[in-house]
């Protein structure tokens, strides 16, 4: 199976959070490679500034977030170019009213024609009426 996953779902590769259980399940097949994960060129970025916050949070120590952020340099998933997915992410930014970034994840897995797999609790409801394919991370096994 291939997914798209978004940073929100990464997060919790680090931290413990409701659902971290089952984002660690999805990683874990990755890389049995029972299924492909793939994500912008932007995930990364995203990660690490979600690490920051953790820490700038006190959520997590420096030395935490340097080991999170070398585990995340070291796992990456199927990286694609924002550029080639900016004209449809932009028209769904546009049309939804919601964030560009967010809209790069829907863009890349409506072009893939698999699901995206998301932590973001606002995501969901605002897109899903329109982007079936967009499933919350709790939904999963």
């Amino acid at each position: 199976m291939k997914y798209v996953l978004d940073s929100s779902l990464a997060l919790k590769w680090f931290l413990a959070e409701p659902d971290s259980d089952k984002a660690d399940r999805l990683r874990e097949g990755w890389r049995q490679t029972a299924h492909e994960l793939l994500a912008p060129d932007v995930f990364p970025v995203e990660v690490v500034h979600a690490i920051t916050r953790a820490e700038r949070q006190g959520r997590i120590t420096p030395a935490e977030g340097s080991a999170f952020l070398a585990e995340t340099l070291a796992e990456l998933p199927a990286p694609h170019a924002p550029v080639l997915l900016l004209p449809r992410a932009y028209a769904i930014s546009s049309a939804m009213r919601i964030g560009v970034y967010d809209c790069l994840y829907v863009a890349l897995a409506e072009r893939e024609g698999c699901e995206l797999v998301t932590a973001d609790a606002k995501l969901v409801p605002n897109l899903k009426a329109q982007f079936p394919f967009i499933v919350p991370l709790g939904s999963l096994p």
